[in-house]
């Protein structure tokens, strides 16, 4: 991407209360297309994926609210042909897709038996959003659709047909419905999906609706609560931003009963809100931009720190997804040049996002993240396509470019790597530290410590990774700790060790692991074909008692994420990486051991190494153009 981005680059305050209004708030115009009170909820379900389980259930959680003279309710699902064979309503199961009026609770009307269409196709997404408005005027519009999210990919895919609804795809969809319909823009648009509630999405979709409900984060399988819609069934004059807290409040109380509830976002943002946060955007980008070679150290640093989505210990199926205010507010503060453009960026999101909810790994997140991965290696080309990313797409040319231009003798650098680094067993773990040169230490952005078993025939197996101390304005020293135990995962019959990545947030409730698994369905167990997975574990800081853990399934066509839908007699089964003698290295699934997929029966320990182990200690240091320095100690388990 970075030649790409050089190529674009040549050629280019707390939110008022729902009714409240203050004296910058845009005054609210009549919408056009609206007869009569009550609500039209259309729900447009792409469940011909691996959530098809999960969506049906969200159908039938649909039908129990039902229709009624204040609430009409239209259903689009596509059904796969490979996942479940739940009932939907009275509707039993079916294949393909299939519009349905709801009825009085538990009730549908077959309106259309579509067949096997293409949910990813901005066509079937257009003819949805006019027919159902048509067929079902109303006083207020609101449209969900529920899929595997990705943030700026946008959301998908059908697996009929491998396509995905990116976000060019979605804004045209709904707006060549809306305007078949007569209506100018919706009151609330939803997105029941990982990741959705960005920056870009925000902007690219704020012509369209009034609202926006989305989540930062990844969604839990159980995704929202649509018994929330009874608002709608009981009080025909219910407004976008009531509708949106019970939306959140359901979401909430549902995470809550399922134990996901400490790693969820949701948020309602004020689209009409938005120019503002454009501006303000736009200002703050282009005061980056100017100084990129000033702030570059200072924005690395704030990126490695930021409250982050959907990481992954793969840097290629991590989404690179930030919370912009946070990022925003830490760049402020350390980067006074910009403290103005900063300032005004956070004010804006706060005018916009009306309320949010996140749980103790997401906490303090603002509502609205962006896309920053921090090296140009990884940084996918299809950003230069989203229109509304133009402003932070031109930063982060500049942000690479002035990342290349780092003196060798600036780069991050230990001092003496042939002696090691200082090793020392204490407090039931092991220390290591070392010094680095000076002249690199205003550029480094990130420090990690990662821990290996070396094997017998002299490779590494590695068992995770955490973060390292480094203070820029102190002393040039990088330091690590490790506490000597590993992860072991078991199905009550079986036990494999993982490789965990660590997340400590400073005065966070939980700590946060990431955990690369491989899923084979039970028709490729014996064979080569799995899917990736990301295992989510949170555990109490306090107690040190695991309190949840969720699967997440990564789609590497469309970087997007969603929990995974494992059959119990298929095998779960933990990535490690690994370098060999050779000085190859990989992520590869584990096959000496496979774990049966009843996730709900699998059992999880942080266990001590045994005593004798053999363990390599690498200490690393990067600098914001992407120029890393490790520095490598060993050890023995005493």
């Amino acid at each position: 991407m970075a030649a790409a981005l050089l190529v674009l680059a040549a050629g280019c305050g707390g939110a008022p209360s729902p009714g409240e209004a203050d004296a910058g708030e845009p005054v609210p115009t009549a919408h056009t297309g609206r007869e009569g009170d009550g609500w039209t909820v259309l729900h447009y379900s792409m469940a011909d994926t691996d959530l098809e389980p999960f969506m049906v259930g969200d159908l039938n959680e649909l039908g129990a609210v039902g229709s009624n003279d204040n609430l009409q309710v239209r259903e689009l699902m596509d059904r796969s042909p490979d996942y479940g064979a739940d009932p939907a309503l009275d509707q039993g199961d079916w294949v393909g897709a299939r519009v349905l009026d709801l009825g009085p609770a538990g009730t549908s009307e077959l309106v259309e038996d579509l067949g096997d269409v293409d949910s990813a196709d901005p066509a079937t997404l257009a003819d949805f959003v006019a027919e159902g408005i048509e067929a079902h005027r109303a006083g207020h519009y609101a449209l969900i659709i529920s899929d595997h999210g990705a943030s700026w990919p946008g959301v998908g895919p059908d697996d009929g047909t491998g396509e995905v609804l990116d976000l060019a795809d979605l804004t045209r969809g709904i707006s060549e419905g809306l305007e078949r319909a007569g209506v100018d823009k919706l009151d609330l648009l939803g997105f029941d999906a990982c990741l959705m509630a960005s920056y870009e999405v925000a902007s690219a979709v704020a012509p369209l609706a009034d609202r926006l409900v989305a989540s930062q984060e990844l969604e839990p399988g159980h995704g929202w609560d649509y018994g929330a819609l009874r608002l709608l069934a009981e009080d025909p004059d219910a407004t976008a931003d009531q509708l949106g807290a019970a939306l959140l409040d359901g979401f909430v109380a549902q995470a809550e009963a399922e134990g996901t509830a400490d790693g969820i976002t949701l948020g309602l943002v004020d689209l009409t809100r938005m120019d503002e946060v454009d501006a303000a955007m736009a200002a703050f980008s282009g005061a980056l931009a100017e100084r990129a070679v000033a702030v570059a150290p200072v924005v690395g640093r704030a990126g490695a720190e930021t409250l982050g989505f959907a990481r992954s210990p793969d840097e290629a199926e991590d989404s690179h997804m930030k919370d912009l205010g946070l990022l925003a507010t830490t760049i402020g503060v350390e980067a006074l040049d910009v403290s103005d453009e900063a300032d005004a960026l956070v004010r804006a999101i706060g005018d916009a996002v009306v309320s949010e909810v996140d749980g103790a790994a997401t906490r303090g997140a603002t509502g609205l993240s962006i896309y920053f991965p921090p090296t140009a290696e990884l940084a996918d080309g299809a950003y230069l396509d989203v229109a509304s990313a133009e402003p932070w797409a031109d930063f982060l040319t500049a942000y690479y470019d002035a990342g290349a231009q780092i003196p060798a003798e600036e780069t991050a650098q230990f001092t003496d790597l042939a002696d090691g680094p200082l090793v020392e067993l204490e407090d039931g773990g092991v220390y290591v530290t070392a010094e680095y040169d000076e002249l690199g230490q205003a550029n480094l952005t990130d420090a990690t410590i990662s821990y290996a078993v070396v094997e017998p025939d002299g490779s590494l197996t590695y068992l995770g990774e955490e973060s390292a101390a480094i203070d820029p304005d102190g002393a040039p020293v990088a330091s690590g700790f490790y506490d000597l135990t590993a992860l072991e995962i078991s199905d009550g019959i079986d036990t494999a060790r993982a490789y965990v990545s660590l997340l400590v947030e400073e005065d966070a409730d939980v700590v946060s692991l990431d955990v690369p698994m491989a899923y084979y369905a039970p028709g490729d167990v014996d064979g080569e074909t799995y899917q990736d997975v990301l295992l989510s574990i949170e555990i109490d800081v306090d107690s040190g008692d695991i309190v949840a853990e969720t699967y997440y399934a990564y789609d590497p066509a469309t970087e997007g994420y969603g929990e995974l839908n494992a059959e119990p007699d298929g095998l779960i089964v933990p990535e490690v990486y690994t370098l060999l003698n050779d000085g190859s290295e990989r992520w590869t699934p584990t096959s000496d051991v496979g774990l049966y997929a009843d996730l709900e029966a699998l059992t999880y320990d942080l266990v001590p190494l045994e005593s004798g182990t053999r363990l390599q200690l690498d200490l690393t240091v990067l600098d914001y153009g992407d120029n890393a320095s490790t520095i490598s100690g060993f050890t023995q388990v005493p």
